[in-house]
């Protein structure tokens, strides 16, 4: 079994994870499972002690495992935490100063975003088109901020559903009001440009903190509906 299937296996289950196919607080069959997915064992064994690395699964007993159930502040505890490691990254950025090349990929994204706002209102596949340009410009300072540490941890700590930038958790019933909030919080990705640019580390640390506010409005529009969070209201 290679390594790459045994990723591919990983990804696999971290996704119906995320998408509640497995369900919170579900025990893992590692017989059944591996029936399921059409796999092995001992690759899926690999997969299980992945994920339950990354904080997705519970061990139970000798070698079993639960779907872990995330509370309301365990995700807004994470956002923090994103905030914390992203302002730290943008603030090494701005110190160390933006080059030619960063800046014409953060002004692409910002045109991306601006072109979605412009319409005025969102039309289908404007949420997902927002969450992936959303995704890639944080990408892009953490990237640009060549901070091993902060980049390991951030990847941990976004395995945390819906605490990822690649994720906007969307309700379809506060449409408009979810408009807003996106238009505001792409108005702030501006500042943060801009105080990139301008070698104002201070001022993009703050603003990278106070970004993570509209994942967290935006995750209360979404409560009801979000199955991952056991008890969530």
């Amino acid at each position: 079994m290679n390594e790459t299937t045994q990723q591919a296996i990983v990804q696999t289950l971290r996704e119906k994870i995320l998408a509640g196919e497995l369900s919170p607080g579900q025990r893992l069959v590692e017989a059944q499972l591996a029936q399921w997915l059409g796999v092995s064992r001992t690759p899926l064994r690999y997969a299980l002690s992945v994920l339950s690395s990354e904080g997705l699964l519970d061990r139970s007993g000798s070698r079993g495992y639960v779907v872990r159930r995330f509370s309301v502040r365990d995700v807004l505890d994470a956002i923090d935490v994103r905030g914390v490691l992203e302002g730290l990254a943008a603030r090494s950025v701005a110190e160390r100063g933006v080059d030619a090349a960063l800046a014409a990929s953060l002004d692409a994204l910002l045109l991306e975003g601006d072109e979605i706002f412009n319409q005025r209102h969102l039309k289908p596949g404007d949420d997902v088109r927002y969450a992936q340009m959303n995704g890639r410009f944080h990408a892009l300072i953490v990237d640009a901020a060549q901070n091993m540490a902060v980049a390991a941890t951030l990847s941990l700590n976004d395995k945390i559903p819906f605490v990822s930038p690649f994720t906007i958790a969307f309700d379809e019933a506060a449409r408009e009001r979810q408009f807003m909030m996106l238009m505001y919080a792409h108005r702030q990705h501006h500042a943060i440009v801009d105080a990139l640019k301008n070698g104002e580390g201070a001022r993009v640390d703050a603003l990278m903190k106070e970004h993570t506010h509209i994942s967290k409005a935006s995750l209360n529009l979404s409560l009801p509906s979000l199955h991952l969070i056991a008890g969530a209201a």
